[in-house]
């Protein structure tokens, strides 16, 4: 039984499911938007609520822990141009749009993108 357990596992031990996820939202921070399966794409809007939650906040503290996971210009990027636009906005920074199944394999795909 599930018990409240949050989040998938993608059939990954945790530090590689983190990495996987790591990339997943440095490529949606870097392009704005991303095409990727269902599953991965609510999981990867979860977190990348998260992060955008506390750019807001801003500050040294913050900018350190983002820079733990993410290269510089991501950082940069996330701090200076993605969490001033949300500055008045509670919440809801991304939206995933439900696209055809993938024709190889069938798959439920995705685009999560940012709201303008």
């Amino acid at each position: 039984m599930r018990k409240r357990v949050e989040g998938k596992k993608f059939s990954r031990k945790a530090e590689p499911r983190r990495a996987f996820l790591r990339s997943l939202a440095r490529a949606l921070l870097v392009s704005e938007r991303i095409t990727t399966t269902e599953t991965r794409g609510k999981e990867l809007a979860r977190l990348v609520e998260r992060l955008v939650t506390k750019a807001r906040k801003g500050g040294v503290l913050v900018h350190r822990e983002l820079a733990r996971s993410f290269d510089p210009p991501t950082v940069k990027k996330l701090m200076n141009d993605i969490a001033p636009r949300y500055k008045e906005r509670p919440g809801g920074y991304t939206r995933v749009i439900k696209l055809t199944p993938r024709s190889s394999d069938g798959a439920k795909m995705v685009i999560v993108e940012f709201v303008k």
